[in-house]
């Protein structure tokens, strides 16, 4: 028997894979990574909605799971470029999508700016009035065309979202429900 026989039937026993079991075990594993990045592109999409941008999305992302990071790690992370990073989280910050403070190191020299994205709770919170005030202009859009009454209050907004903190009180009976 040779070295790399011996090294690979000693791996195998190890991890308790041989032969066709192993190629089940990478066939779920490739499954589940498969998965995994399906699930992981279905957030940056919906984000690039909420967000703009697919660059502004993965950077929220690699923020959500690297909190504290400077623009160059991000750009690291992401793939990104680092000046397409840079202006991304400038904008981010503008917005408050995102907060920065200056890193703070032994010695002279450069502190770069840590950044951390807000959460996913809040960016919600933020996209609610846009989605409220558009839905309303599409169920509006007679008005808003031919400027004409349909007998139908003006002053009325057929749709109205709220956004209720998740620890609300769970007993509390909903709005026009009787006990």
């Amino acid at each position: 028997m040779s070295d790399e026989s011996e090294h690979t039937d000693v791996e195998d026993v190890a991890t308790g894979e041989s032969g066709a079991d192993g190629d089940a075990t990478a066939d779920r594993e490739t499954t589940r990574d498969r998965a995994v990045e399906g699930f992981d592109q279905g957030i940056v999409d919906l984000l690039s909605w909420v967000l703009d941008t697919e660059t502004r999305a993965r950077i929220f992302v690699y923020l959500r799971q690297n909190p504290g990071s400077t623009s160059e790690e991000i750009a690291e992370g992401t793939g990104l470029y680092p000046s397409t990073v840079r202006e991304a989280l400038a904008e981010l910050h503008d917005e408050e999508t995102v907060t920065r403070r200056k890193r703070q190191s032994e010695g002279a020299g450069n502190n770069p700016y840590e950044y951390t994205a807000i959460a996913p709770s809040e960016l919600v919170s933020g996209v609610v009035e846009q989605v409220q005030s558009e839905l309303n202009t599409v169920f509006n859009l007679d008005d808003h065309l031919d400027g004409a009454g349909n007998g139908v209050d003006d002053d009325a907004d057929p749709v109205t979202i709220t956004v209720e903190d998740g620890d609300a009180d769970e007993d509390a009976e909903p709005d026009g429900a009787e006990s």
